[in-house]
């Protein structure tokens, strides 16, 4: 067993595009994980192996590994920077002890780095920025830098400069040391020391005096010594560092271009010397089950042994892995407790992911992600722990779907199809799959459709059955406005047993009450057992609907007379009379079309409140309130579902993928009258 000291668990966080796989390829390759530097763009990444990703030039899923480097275990999480599968990073800064955020010197800081770290703020996650493509043509350092100052929520301390840029990047000075380092030609990622150019070494004096000043203030003594010195030894530096990076209070720069593997060594030193190992963060606090008393497990091998699920996924060779950030204790043998579950669960064999691989190891301790496989009864989100020491901790919780779309199955296998979306429900928590009754479609719910549409790739591979989505029907309902007293009369009296139903209904609006059906026959004009059969045939001809084909609600009917025929009469013949005095009633009444209005919550920046608000007017929405939180205007509104079916795709281009929703079901309201006659001519069309 590695000793705890020298683990370290990192999540490898940033927006699309700004090369978080490349780095974590060049990382393993350079501390010698991997024989041979893959490229994303090639398909041929350690970490991006699934097939939708390689099509799409994108990570869908968190991916795992691990390196040693220098006498240190290092356990990745490479995460998905798109906002379609913004809940894979979620969960993965649930569990990890860090974040190496990833920027590029390009495109520099976006809307989802902001969002990513206001993420990481917000679990006051120790962290370290990567300023990675100073390869690339327009990279920019000192921009890039000057943006993560303005818009993190981050105290940044630059630690390593870099020696040119764009084709000429070819170096590094560390701050710290003062020495230079120039990259080997071959992309293997080491360095060999060099003179600070002439040129960088006013920067550079300025950079070591920033950064004493910023390390100074983590500690009393520093503080002081640097009061009176005006310098801190290369040794009280790192200490000092190392103290401001724990406390999440300080986030150390370093540069590279992961693509060609320069700098990546730089970028390992200062993992292992400023990285937080498990036993530096703090004792994970659960509760007991039964009991509810608070109970906390701290991050050491003597522990009991306690571990927290955050990922389930289906291997086509191991079948369905389970994986889990172990958090106390030694895991050996084959079993574990369930506590969530409150059940034994046995095991084959324990493994640690390298990429697609699963390697086997005998035992797991505080720090490392491992994985076991085909459990019966653990899901995502379960805490495992030693039975004798029963422990519960707060799972993460998933982010709630935005969009919706009608699914089927192309060529017609339906029960294949649901059956295959049902076992990706166990994989995916921002999935849902759920029965509209007045439309009678499926649903599928996720993050965007992206995600949708890579839920619908894989269930295509994995289980060659191909899913069709298309716009949801807009579940519409129809009412009165007025009353009416109608007859409905049903009669068929030409030769052998006739049918003979005669009814008079009075007709009115009832608001917000659904349906109410009152009997007022008085002297038996129609006899106690056909009375029923019109309530029944009212209900059917409402569900029908008579205006454009959608249920009518909110109505109170009341059955004052009519007549029957000692022979003919039935209760068909009256369930018949019921519903022609319905339709009858409802025409003269007055009949309204009605649509579906949802609540939304929206966060945004201050710089976009107006283009929301515009955009919700056009979409005949209604902003209710404002309200605002440390970091976004939060803004309250209802708006039909018909104007904000692709609202989640809209809102990111609208905000540059700051703005976040939420959307729930509100009330139904009157359509306007020239939209309506589109949707009852459509209908008739039909």
């Amino acid at each position: 067993m590695q000793d705890t000291n020298m683990v370290r668990n990192i999540a490898i966080i940033g927006h699309g595009n700004c090369g978080k796989t490349s780095l974590a390829e060049a990382m393993l390759y350079t501390a010698g994980k991997i024989s041979r530097l893959g490229k994303v763009d090639d398909g041929n990444s350690a970490m991006d192996y699934e097939e939708e990703e390689i099509h799409r030039n994108i990570s869908i899923n968190s991916s795992f590994h691990h390196y040693a480097w220098k006498k240190h275990d290092i356990f990745l999480i490479d995460t998905p920077g798109d906002d379609n599968f913004l809940n894979e990073t979620l969960f993965a800064t649930h569990v990890c002890d860090s974040a190496l955020f990833v920027v590029g010197a390009v495109l520099g800081v976006k809307g989802q780095t902001i969002k990513f770290a206001n993420m990481i703020a917000e679990r006051n996650l120790p962290n370290m920025i990567v300023i990675n493509k100073m390869d690339r043509e327009r990279a920019d350092f000192n921009r890039t830098l000057d943006e993560i100052r303005g818009s993190l929520p981050v105290k940044p301390v630059v630690l390593h400069l870099p020696i040119g840029a764009e084709n000429n990047f070819r170096g590094i000075v560390d701050i710290i040391s003062g020495k230079a380092y120039l990259f080997d030609e071959g992309n293997k990622g080491t360095l060999k020391e060099s003179e600070v150019p002439q040129e960088l070494a006013d920067e550079v004096a300025l950079y070591r005096e920033s950064l004493m000043e910023n390390v100074a203030d983590t500690d009393d003594d520093l503080i002081e010594k640097f009061l009176e010195e005006g310098e801190l030894t290369e040794e009280e530096i790192l200490k000092g560092l190392h103290i401001g990076v724990a406390k999440a209070s300080l986030t150390p720069i370093c540069v590279c271009s992961a693509l060609f593997n320069k700098g990546t060594a730089a970028v390992l030193d200062s993992i292992n010397m400023f990285m937080p190992s498990p036993t530096e963060r703090p004792a994970k606090v659960g509760k007991v089950p039964g009991t509810g008393e608070v109970a906390e497990r701290k991050p050491l091998e003597d522990q009991p042994f306690s571990a927290l699920v955050f990922k389930t996924m289906a291997d086509p060779y191991a079948g369905r892995l389970t994986i889990f950030r172990v958090y106390s204790g030694i895991l050996k043998g084959d079993t574990f407790y369930n506590a969530s579950k409150g059940t034994p669960e046995r095991f084959g064999q324990l493994y640690v992911l390298e990429g697609k691989e699963q390697k086997p190891v005998e035992t797991a301790g505080p720090g490392m992600i491992v994985a076991v496989a085909k459990l019966k009864e653990t899901t995502t989100g379960n805490t495992l722990c030693a039975a004798n020491a029963p422990i519960i901790y707060d799972a993460p919780v998933a982010l709630q779907p935005v969009i919706s779309y009608a699914v089927s199955a192309k060529k017609g296998d339906e029960e294949k199809l649901f059956s295959s979306i049902t076992k990706m429900l166990d994989e995916d928590l921002t999935l849902r799959l759920t029965r509209e009754q007045q439309t009678k479609q499926v649903l599928i719910s996720g993050i965007g459709k992206v995600h949708l549409e890579v839920v619908g790739s894989r269930i295509k591979k994995k289980f060659g059955v191909e899913m069709e989505l298309s716009l949801p029907k807009i579940p519409y309902m129809e009412t009165i406005r007025g009353s009416a007293r109608v007859q409905g009369k049903h009669k068929k009296q030409s030769g052998g047993r006739g049918q003979y139903g005669d009814c008079w209904v009075e007709i009115s609006h009832l608001p917000g009450g659904g349906y109410e059906f009152i009997d007022s026959i008085v002297g038996g004009v129609i006899p106690q057992q056909y009375r029923p059969a019109v309530d029944k045939g009212i209900q059917e001809a409402m569900e029908k609907g008579v205006l454009a084909g959608y249920p009518v609600i909110d109505v109170r009917i009341s059955l004052v007379d009519g007549t029957y025929h000692n022979v003919d009469s039935s209760e068909m013949a009256f369930k018949i009379a019921g519903s022609l005095a319905f339709k009858k009633g409802a025409q003269e009444a007055g009949l309204v079309l009605l649509e579906p209005y949802m609540n939304m919550v929206i966060k945004v920046g201050k710089d976009n409140v107006g283009d929301i608000m515009g955009d919700l007017n056009s979409r005949r929405g209604k902003v209710m309130g404002m309200d605002s939180d440390a970091k976004s205007e939060i803004i309250n509104a209802q708006a039909p579902m018909a104007e904000i079916q692709s609202y989640a795709t809209d809102l990111t281009s609208m905000t540059g993928g700051l703005g976040s929703f939420t959307v729930s079901f509100s009330h139904y309201e009157e359509v306007p009258a020239q939209i309506a006659e589109k949707i009852i001519a459509a209908h008739q069309a039909e």
